[in-house]
């Protein structure tokens, strides 16, 4: 008799654990899950000079095959190491540098962390390479095209 117990309690135990690990692996998948749509709207600027940018990750993976670390990077010893999965920051967590006018005229390692290059350096060149290799596609190019007037 006490085996019996011992044994469903025992089955218990493992069927709570299994069920307690699945949903952690689930609100993790949940958590590292990119949104559809997100507005890039940095906070390191108090006012804004365009309006926020409406980006579609969906969109970029999906129909233009971006890789995530073709955005999402951690730099350790001058390689990205980042992978899919990890945790993403904001991009102004390491781009801080806050230069609007004359961004171009700083020194190089400021130029590195400085956020409004950062955004287009990586956003308008990809786009501007992709015009170039497929004309027809609809890739922004001018600053109203990812920049809407502000409403």
């Amino acid at each position: 008799m006490k085996f019996k117990k011992s044994f469903a309690c025992g089955c218990i135990a493992a069927f709570l654990v299994l069920v307690a690990a699945f949903m952690v692996g689930a609100a993790d998948q949940a958590a590292t899950k990119a949104a559809d749509v997100i507005t890039i709207k940095a906070g390191l600027w108090t006012s804004h000079t365009k309006a926020p940018v409406e980006f579609t990750h969906k969109k970029h993976v999906e129909e233009h095959k971006i890789a995530c670390t073709d955005c999402h990077h951690k730099f350790e010893n001058g390689k990205n190491v980042w992978k899919e999965g990890d945790p993403v920051q904001k991009c102004e967590a390491c781009h801080n540098e806050p230069t609007i006018q004359g961004e171009k005229k700083l020194p190089p390692e400021q130029q590195k962390l400085n956020l409004k290059l950062a955004f287009h350096e990586n956003c308008v060149g990809c786009h501007q390479k992709l015009k170039k290799d497929k004309p027809d596609t609809k890739a922004p190019v001018t600053c109203t095209g990812c920049h809407p007037a502000q409403k």
